[in-house]
């Protein structure tokens, strides 16, 4: 039987498990909640009623937090030329193209948290699939991280973009910023991915779509949010 520390217990007791919280409930509970030292993040699991085996019900994407999510990413762009010039001037942390594959390639080299590239650069970067797949780091149009316009998705990213997919359970994970955020700022966004996603629902979905919403710091206990509190 897993064990959990004193601060989770302590926290724990605040929160009915039984209890569907309005949203602006949850969001004050989980700052109550957030039980480390540092400034943690707030996190979301949405339950969708979909099947990820069929290629229709596999969700994947990205949307940009209105208030952003308070966590700064690595860039590496993939790219050459005057893309590649464009993406250092926007402030990508890495750019170059043959040169970098090679590096997490021979180095296993991995000091970046996303990538953007160039449709011409992803038959290259397609070699090391292996690598990059596993880790979840591998450019996808749909994320909008394949791009012939890496300065639109550096300035996304830098503004709290999240990217999303469907796990093997039918769940979306995502981050809507941090414990230190003003309540009003998280309520904002997770209205605004809940509402996103909703828009997303498959043609073969019946019924309903999102069964459940929860909401949890770091090492925090998980919080119910009732649908019906969420403005139509």
């Amino acid at each position: 039987m897993k064990k959990f520390g004193r601060k989770y217990v302590e926290a724990s007791k605040l929160v009915d498990k039984n209890k569907l919280y309005s949203v602006t409930e949850a969001i004050d509970l989980v700052k109550k909640t957030n039980i480390t030292k540092f400034d943690g993040a707030v996190d979301f699991a949405i339950k969708l009623n979909v099947d990820p085996k069929k290629a229709d019900q596999q969700l994947r994407g990205s949307f940009v937090l209105p208030n952003g999510t308070g966590k700064s990413k690595r860039i590496l762009v993939i790219a050459k030329g005057a893309a590649a010039e464009d993406a250092k001037k926007a402030g990508a942390d890495y750019v170059g193209d043959k040169d970098m594959i090679e590096k997490i390639q021979k180095e296993n080299w991995f000091d970046f948290d996303v990538i953007v590239a160039t449709p011409d650069m992803m038959p290259e970067l397609g070699k090391i699939g292996k690598l990059l797949g596993p880790k979840g780091l591998m450019p996808n149009p749909k994320t909008n991280t394949v791009t012939p316009n890496p300065v639109k998705a550096i300035e996304d990213i830098n503004k709290g973009m999240v990217e999303f997919r469907t796990d093997a359970y039918g769940n979306i994970h995502g981050m809507i910023g941090k414990a230190s955020f003003d309540a009003e700022k998280l309520v904002q966004n997770l209205e605004y991915v809940v509402s996103t996603i909703s828009k997303l629902k498959p043609a073969s979905v019946k019924g309903k779509f999102i069964t459940s919403i929860s909401i949890s710091t770091t090492m925090g206990p998980g919080i119910k949010v009732d649908q019906n509190s969420f403005d139509k």
